[in-house]
């Protein structure tokens, strides 16, 4: 009576099926959190370069180093 009850128990089957779905999830939110973090990379990088030429510009244009 215990084995086929044990048998008919699909809870873990049904908490694995939850674990994959978590899974997934986290793959693709570390997937979409990676691809905007590069692209906001490239932002930040081509806004630091145009405050350095501006800061450059400035300097060169009242004489301070």
């Amino acid at each position: 009576k215990l084995v086929s009850r044990f048998l008919k128990d699909e809870s873990g089957a049904t908490a694995i099926e939850y674990g994959l779905i978590a899974a997934l999830i986290s793959v693709a939110l570390i997937t979409g959190a990676t691809a905007v973090g590069s692209k906001l990379n490239t932002v930040f990088m081509g806004i630091s370069g145009s405050m350095e030429d501006a800061a450059t510009k400035a300097a060169a244009q009242t004489g301070t180093p």
